[in-house]
């Protein structure tokens, strides 16, 4: 069966190949939740499973001068919507792993920014997860990792660099980190606020602390709100790693934790708490780079604004301190898939049992807005 891997899929999007048409066969509620950008949807998944010649009429008014990349969430159904195409005489192929082979891309690109060293934002698409590492000296730190490690070691590799610290903005709620896993593989130490580490060997993060990575001086922020243990990281006053306490549109949600049975405050609490966190972050001097762990979108690196633009684009920081708490409190979006289980995972509180990888399939809620 002709297939396609979801890496040249994405390679192919970013060089704006016009030559191949992305066909997801899912239905059209799960279609409008979570797809790969420029993608279209022909419904006909039902029809595949219980009968693939009653999908013919709706799949042979495509257009027969493309490739068909045919996808569905695990690359399974899709697999009949190929063989159905290239029975009609199409170009087609399936993408390997549908939608969770989706989920595993990566991309990287240099952040701008004057430091005595390389920033680099290593994005995933997939899940609108942004993580960064830090390069000065030939020392390394990763912030923010995903599951997958091997793409932080290929960064490592690139730029032949020694990694010193494995270090997460916050216990996150929509990905499994990769931080501990990391580290260990790496044998170096992994840090989190202690407020976020319950049950975590984790070296703790405490608010002005300075780690050095090479020649790069990174100040610890704590910004709870989102996260009782949610940190920012300055990177020598020209860039902040902000977590999901900031970003650039919007701000983190309160009610996560206290919903996945971690935190003893309310959210009308929690959303007064990140009001005080941003306003410690508004009030930096200077004009760094902001740089958060999401992108609703499906981002393409890197995802860059200066601070600001940020205070310009973003309504949640021009609202008073009452305004912002009613908001952020009483307009709660749809919340992001396993989101209990995958937040007790990353704060200790409950064991990974199975796939770890499937728990996170599904699209990036953790913006309040």
């Amino acid at each position: 069966m002709p297939e396609i891997s979801p890496e040249t899929v994405s390679e192919r999007l970013e060089d704006r190949d016009p030559d191949f048409i992305l066909l997801d066969i899912r239905p059209r509620d799960g279609f409008e939740d979570w797809h790969i950008p420029g993608s279209e949807n022909i419904d006909v998944y039902d029809e595949l499973k219980a009968d693939r010649e009653s999908a013919t009429e709706s799949l042979k008014e495509l257009p027969r001068d493309s490739e068909i990349v045919t996808v569905c969430a695990a690359g399974q159904v899709s697999q009949t919507a190929t063989e159905v195409l290239t029975d009609l005489g199409y170009d087609a192929k399936t993408l390997v792993d549908g939608m969770a082979g989706w989920s595993r891309v990566h991309r990287t690109a240099p952040v701008d920014v004057d430091i005595n060293g390389t920033l680099v934002q290593v994005a995933r698409p997939g899940k609108g997860c942004l993580s960064h590492v830090l390069v000065s000296g030939g020392k390394a730190a990763v912030f923010d990792a995903s599951l997958y490690t091997d793409e932080y070691e290929a960064v490592l590799e690139e730029q032949d660099a020694e990694l010193v610290a494995i270090l997460d903005t916050h216990g996150h709620a929509d990905h499994v980190s990769g931080g501990r896993r990391l580290a260990d593989q790496q044998d170096v130490p992994y840090y989190l606020h202690p407020a976020d580490a319950p049950d975590v060997d984790a070296t703790p993060l405490k608010d002005g602390q300075v780690l050095t990575v090479g020649e790069v001086p990174v100040e610890v922020i704590h910004t709870p709100g989102h996260s009782p243990g949610g940190v920012t990281f300055d990177v020598d006053g020209e860039a902040l790693i902000t977590g999901d306490t900031l970003f650039h549109e919007s701000v983190g949600r309160v009610e996560l934790g206290v919903e996945a049975g971690l935190e003893d405050t309310d959210v009308e609490d929690n959303a007064g708490t990140l009001y005080d966190s941003l306003q410690r972050l508004i009030d930096r001097d200077g004009d760094p780079v902001v740089l958060p762990a999401h992108d609703p979108g499906s981002p393409d690196p890197p995802v860059t604004a200066r601070l600001s633009e940020v205070i310009e684009r973003n309504p949640d920081l021009r609202r008073d301190r009452a305004e912002f708490i009613d908001v952020l409190a009483s307009d709660l979006p749809d919340h992001p898939p396993n989101f209990q289980r995958v937040k007790r995972i990353n704060v200790g509180a409950e064991d990974i049992d199975d796939d770890p990888a499937k728990l996170e399939l599904g699209p990036n809620r953790c913006a309040a807005e």
